[in-house]
């Protein structure tokens, strides 16, 4: 049985800040072959008792949020467990749980969050990498301002339309020709907004 100790380990130790946004083939089949299982598991309701504490829920939502980007690349399975990752998310910042673990693992408890194509997760996404991030944070707050951005100008994340099997409009096609999520990086680069309090 596969603990959330050894997720935790795994993706912070064995992989750690300069793998979790790369694209990495050899990655990607570790985490298959280890945890594809106990990802199934979790997506049909086990894992409960792993959020009945701050480490514990930090390895399930690394399990249920990022393990699938991972997994699954360009795959609709990448998001399936998205709902449970927020879910689970959102009590453990509730609880405080989230300042239980140091930075930069932190950042993990409000990225299922910024990865919702709801405004307010959105919002507070960013509230949250700008109050609770504050030594390692300022490259995680400027993603979730361009993932909000993204959100207040489709209402979704137009590079998951094909994933999705949902059709692109017009504005999302010129969107990603010009740049896509690049275009919200700038934008949120050239606005410099000030953080919030």
């Amino acid at each position: 049985m596969v603990t959330p100790e050894q997720i935790v380990s795994f993706w912070l130790d064995e992989v750690g800040p300069k793998g979790w946004y790369a694209v990495d083939d050899t990655v990607d089949a570790e985490i298959r072959k280890r945890f594809e299982a106990i990802w199934q598991e979790a997506r049909e309701g086990a894992c409960g008792l792993w959020l009945t504490n701050a480490l514990g829920t930090l390895g399930y939502i690394i399990l249920t949020d990022q393990f699938p980007r991972n997994m699954f690349r360009d795959d609709p399975r990448a998001f399936e467990t998205d709902r449970s990752a927020r879910a689970a998310s959102k009590v453990a910042i509730d609880r405080g749980w989230d300042k239980r673990i140091a930075e930069p693992a932190r950042q993990f408890f409000y990225l299922p969050l910024v990865h919702s194509e709801n405004l307010c997760d959105q919002e507070r996404a960013v509230r949250l990498m700008a109050a609770r991030m504050p030594e390692t944070g300022a490259e995680n707050l400027r993603h979730a301002k361009a993932h909000r951005l993204v959100i207040r100008d489709f209402g979704r994340f137009p590079y998951r339309n094909a994933a999705l099997g949902r059709e692109t409009s017009d504005a999302e096609a010129e969107w990603m020709k010009q740049g896509g999520y690049m275009t919200a990086l700038q934008a949120v680069d050239a606005a410099a907004e000030p953080t919030p309090a």
